[in-house]
């Protein structure tokens, strides 16, 4: 066979500068080449000749394209082809090192003059920071060389080319190439050129690379600074009074750098001519005991995994995206990120740097679709492919190395095993033994400095904890983290809290990544967003690409809600006798820089606030802090505190007042429940039947109406759309809900008129709900009283027959007017919860719009439920309807049917109808994590039991 094209040989690249670390602002003169770029696509690698490199082609007839950019989502519909998602699979055959002839083929042509200024002595760097798969370029005519790796920077020197005008820069971007077989991450495939290009002038004799080392000793709070490079230069720290050569070392009193304190000194490096500016950060990571530590101090991991993503521009992220991001987080009490499966733009780390977050930085090795194949030709475990393992090992460890923010490099991700891997551990230890190394496909962790896992269950992080899981003694002595858990795909996840408190119980488990970031939903003409198999795709997984904290317009999820309340760094609980126990859960900082006030409510209504001294308590310590004398309130109001921890100052990335943490304290026992309608006299006549204010169907027993207000289709309730975690993920085990419910028929529920009675006092329904083909049932009794004003409905439900599966809800559903349109309700809000997803639910006073009351999850899906309602108001203009439960209850309303919700693809598919649809909830079964992890803990199923629940109906006039 003749010799392979270089997009299909295996190495890394041809004449490209070696690897180094990067930085902007120094005495180098930057030129940015984005912007407007000729474009031509071909369909395979070999359509169309190089011809195009020269600089006298006529590019006239070609189209524009914006660089950074990806072409599958620039030009008319379809123009240059479109985007694919796969999670595991390859979307072209597995013949490595062979991509398909089919490989689209973007020429990219940028003509440009040299800015007015520009040095004439010296080098010139030319830098791509991002180009999917691989690349070819010429300048002026002249082939610079080729490279592989999408996500890595690389650069050729160029000075004895460039021409003061009419410069030509010439790029050909195959789709596929060998790389691509090493490139299988979760997310989209979005060919282009996604990242910066830029000219550097380097002046004659500048550096080639440096190392700054900043290391910190907590037992006697100095730092360590020396500063390595290529050439001889000097070092100057102004703030610390430094001045010192290159490759000398110093130690001097300093304040350590921390996600929470991220304490940076700016330092200059002259050398070569070239001054470039330093932020260096002093911090010291280490494993002690089985414990990782930074600066000495056990830290805990409250992260989240980073795909780089916008909805209009892919992975091609402009700086305010990226600050967006950083701040979202800051604010929602994350202090990690883990950036998969790739090293992120090399600015987002500089906002990490700066902001305070802990990375683990990863490398862009991912070759998840041979595990399908039994892992036969796996790259990873073939020598031949070592030598581009390497190259990417370099690049993410050269180009991110001066950054105090990343504390563990990892390797990549779910790339099986192989001496590839260890040869990367190897080289990365050797050229930095100050960070951690992470890899999280091995079990053995032979080659990691960490125990890594994705999707533990909670017993298994338990067990870990504990140190008493099987494996080999030199992996029970390494600290323990979650790569991945808690999948945030659509409504969920579920058991974050019960995570937190393990991690908060065991020194060895230091915290987790929740996937993911962002859902990568894509515009879409028809959609809005769209999902895998929106764009035409041949093969795709569906909308598993959608499963972040965030909507892909950046608008946090309830899943985002529910993670800061769960990972809140200050836990504010009941203390003894009228007081508040105040922890500090920090790492690092003491609670100085926080402001606490406290509110009294009764029946939900604030009636007083004030601030609440709370003593500066170092990182771990705790107090009891007494609360204030309680204001006068009706004697038998519910009554409770709210204390909250808000920030006391402004931030870089939130204003003073933002609030951190908060707690609430029972003050007095709930309400009492309801009072029970009764009284009033059932009269029939012509077919119908008035009790009190509502009128029922005499033959059914079916209210039709609760005052002014129609009513319809009341009946026992049972069935949700399926979540994606109900739904699950095909490799999970055979007991996910979902399809279960589904199989039982759980999704349409016959419901049998038994008897209708009518006493003296009351109307009884009788009934038997069972599915299609089964042998269960429930045996539902509805009782209806009335005092005369309002209407009393007592609910008995008794399970019949066995019951394999839990129940998706339990409760009653009926239908009222599309007109009703504000919601008053005083329970837990403002958000979202169900029973495994309800820490970020307080208690109090809440109104909205009715229409503001879902959640518009990208796969339609149950959404909405409050939780722990004590009563309820749905009202238009002057009327509506007021809703009590006896117990509490959750409640959703909705201006479709359960069944149209679940036969949804997309939210636009939604359309309201002239019914809005309440379901009033006495349970529902947990959410839990299973469209990738486990399932919904024991305490949250809501298996099927003899229940009894009760709810008044008033009608409401203003």
């Amino acid at each position: 066979m003749d010799a392979l094209p270089w997009y299909e040989d295996l190495s890394p690249g041809r004449g490209t500068l070696p690897p180094r670390a990067w930085y902007a602002g120094s005495d180098a003169a930057a030129f940015s080449l984005n912007g407007s770029w000729g474009f031509r696509l071909s369909p395979t690698a070999d359509a169309e000749y190089e011809s195009f490199a020269a600089p006298d082609f006529d590019a006239s007839g070609w189209s524009a394209i914006t660089v950074p950019g990806h072409w599958v989502l620039q030009g008319k519909e379809k123009e240059y082809g479109g985007p694919a998602y796969t999670n595991v699979q390859y979307p072209f055959p597995v013949d490595p090192p062979r991509v398909p002839t089919e490989n689209p083929t973007g020429d990219h042509l940028r003509r440009f003059d040299l800015p007015d200024g520009w040095p004439a002595d010296g080098r010139a760097v030319l830098r791509f920071d991002g180009v999917e798969s691989c690349a070819r370029v010429w300048l002026n005519g002249t082939e610079l060389g080729d490279f592989k790796g999408s996500r890595l920077a690389h650069e050729f020197a160029v000075g004895h080319l460039l021409k003061a005008r009419d410069n030509v820069l010439a790029l050909r971007v195959h789709q596929w190439s060998s790389g691509s077989y090493l490139e299988d991450q979760d997310q989209w495939w979005l060919p282009g050129v996604f990242r910066d290009v830029t000219l550097l002038h380097r002046p004659a004799g500048s550096p080639g690379d440096f190392f700054t080392h900043a290391s910190y000793d907590h037992t006697t709070g100095t730092g360590t600074l020396r500063v390595d490079c290529d050439v001889p230069g000097r070092v100057t720290v102004p703030e610390l009074g430094l001045d010192l050569a290159t490759g000398e070392a110093v130690t001097v009193p300093v304040e350590p750098w921390s996600a929470e304190a991220p304490r940076l000194y700016e330092g200059v490096l002259t050398a070569g001519g070239e001054r470039i500016p330093l932020r260096i950060g002093f911090r010291t990571v280490a494993v002690e005991d089985g414990v990782m530590k930074v600066n000495g101090r056990r830290i805990l991991f409250r992260g989240v995994n980073r795909h780089e993503f916008h909805p209009e521009h892919g992975r091609s992220l402009d700086l305010a995206t990226m600050r967006e991001d950083v701040q979202l987080m800051k604010r929602h009490n994350i202090n990690a990120v883990r950036t998969s499966h790739y090293p992120p733009h090399p600015a987002f780390l500089d906002l990490c740097d700066t902001y305070g977050l802990w990375v683990i930085d990863e490398g862009d090795l991912e070759t998840h679709g041979f595990q399908d194949l039994g892992w036969r030709g796996n790259p990873v475990d073939d020598e031949r492919w070592t030598p581009a393992l390497l190259d990417r090992a370099a690049r993410l460890v050269e180009r991110d190395k001066n950054h105090p923010s990343v504390v563990v490099w990892s390797l990549g991700n779910e790339c099986g095993t192989g001496a590839g891997l260890t040869a990367m551990a190897r080289w990365i230890r050797d050229r930095d033994p100050s960070r951690l190394v992470h890899y999280e496909g091995d079990r053995s962790c032979a080659d990691t400095d960490l125990y890594s896992r994705m999707y533990p269950t909670h017993a298994e992080v338990d067990e870990i904890g504990r140190r008493a899981d099987e494996g080999p003694e030199a992996r029970r002595r390494l600290p323990f983290v979650l790569c991945e858990y808690a999948h945030a795909m659509g409504n969920g996840p579920g058991g974050l809290s019960e995570y937190q408190r393990l991690f908060e119980t065991y020194e060895r488990c230091q915290g987790g990544f929740v996937w993911e970031w962002i859902d990568h939903g894509l515009v879409h003409p028809v959609h809005g967003h769209g999902y895998g198999g929106d764009f035409g795709e041949e093969v795709h997984d569906g909308n598993f690409v959608c499963d972040g904290l965030l909507f892909p317009d950046r608008t946090p999820s309830p899943g985002l809600v529910e993670y800061k309340k769960v990972i809140e760094p200050v836990r504010i609980t009941p203390g003894p006798a009228n007081s508040v126990r105040v922890a500090n859960g920090h790492d690092v900082v003491d609670l100085a820089h926080l402001a606490f006030t406290w509110s009294f409510l009764a029946d939900g209504e604030t009636l007083a606030t004030g601030p609440l001294d709370v003593p500066p308590l170092a990182s771990g310590a705790s107090t009891r802090v007494t609360l204030p004398t309680a204001p006068a309130h009706p004697a038998d109001a519910e009554t409770l505190w709210t204390v909250r921890a808000l920030l006391a100052h402004d931030t870089a990335w939130a204003p003073a007042g933002h609030e951190v943490a908060w707690g609430q304290i029972p003050a007095s026992a709930p309400a009492p429940a309801p009072r029970k309608a009764t009284g009033a006299r059932p009269v029939r006549s012509a077919g119908r039947i008035t009790l009190g204010p509502a009128v029922f169907d005499a033959r059914t027993g079916e209210p039709l109406a609760v005052g002014p207000l129609p009513v319809t289709g009341l009946r026992l309730d049972v069935w949700r759309a399926p979540t994606d975690n109900d739904e699950g993920a095909p490799w999970q085990p055979d007991d996910r809900h979902g399809p279960l419910w589904r199989e039982l028929g759980l999704h349409r529920m016959r419901h049998r008129l038994d008897e209708v009675v009518l006493e003296d006092d009351s109307l009884t329904v009788r009934t038997r709900v069972a599915p299609a083909a089964r042998d269960f049932a429930l045996r539902t009794t509805y009782r209806w009283t009335s005092d005369g004003t309002a209407l009393r409905l007592s609910v008995e439900v008794v399970p019949e027959g066995e019951w394999r599966v839990p129940l998706p809800r339990l409760g009653v559903r009926l239908g009222l007017p599309a007109a009703l349109d504000r919601a008053v309700w005083y329970g837990a809000g403002p958000g979202e919860a169900y029973p495994d997803t309800r820490a970020a639910a307080r208690l109090g006073r809440w109104e909205a719009a009715v229409d503001a009351l879902r959640t518009p999850y990208l796969r339609p899906q149950e959404n909405g439920s409050r939780v722990d309602t004590r009563w309820l108001e749905l009202t238009s203009g002057s009327e509506g309807v007021r809703v009590e439960g006896d117990p509490a209850f959750a409640f959703t309303a909705r201006r479709w049917t359960t069944e149209q919700l679940d036969a949804a693809a997309h939210d636009t598919d939604l359309v309201a109808g002239d019914t809005l649809w309440l379901h009033l909830d006495h349970a529902q079964h947990g959410i839990g994590s299973q469209s990738c992890g486990p399932g919904v803990l024991p305490e949250y199923r809501l298996d099927a039991a003899a229940a009894t629940f009760a709810l008044t109906f008033t009608p409401v006039a203003r």
